[in-house]
């Protein structure tokens, strides 16, 4: 199986897609305690720092090295602005789904939009993969735009596909495919 490399991306002037670092794992931890992330993510509660460390160097960085799957930190020189996960990768169909989460400090700004549209752009171009997909709780509006105006297509429901903490959800599934790119 493939591995990914290590991407440094540029998403706008000041804002790059890196790998995530052990000097992270204190913002992971302080981001995971937020009411809206929490909301959405099934995360082990309480999210502690060897959790933190460990998801930063140890999983991450074996996920990355198997081809399972890369996770990218969204970042600009101070601060740990988000980050991605592409999992679910297949590389013989070519297909991978992407999850996201965004700081609070730094919601509402388009930096989630302008990360996740750089690292679909290059995962379709320069990797050469044909199906990018984002599933989302229909009551996630918030990361249903980001979707929207990321380019991604809506195709549907998947009906209890998802689960979080407060229990089972449907998920909205979003595409974009090379062809959505040009």
């Amino acid at each position: 199986m493939p591995s990914f490399h290590n991407p440094v991306l540029i998403v706008t002037p000041g804002v790059r897609l890196t790998s995530l670092a052990s000097s992270d794992a204190d913002a992971l931890v302080e981001c995971f305690r937020d009411s809206e992330v929490r909301r959405w993510l099934p995360l082990p509660d309480p999210y502690t720092k060897e959790i933190a460390e460990d998801w930063c160097t140890h999983t991450s960085e074996e996920l990355r090295a198997s081809g399972r799957g890369l996770v990218v930190a969204i970042r600009s020189d101070t601060d740990l602005l988000g980050s991605l996960d592409a999992k679910r990768v297949d590389w013989r169909a070519q297909t991978l789904e992407l999850s996201y989460w965004t700081a609070p400090a730094h919601r509402g700004q388009g930096i989630m939009t302008a990360a996740v549209r750089t690292l679909a752009t290059w995962l379709l171009s320069t990797l050469e993969f044909q199906r990018i997909e984002l599933r989302i709780s229909p009551e996630n509006t918030a990361s249903q735009r980001v979707a929207e105006r990321a380019g991604f297509t809506r195709e549907g429901t998947a009906r209890n596909a998802g689960f979080t903490d407060a229990g089972r959800t449907d998920l909205v599934i979003h595409s974009l495919v090379p062809q959505d790119l040009w």
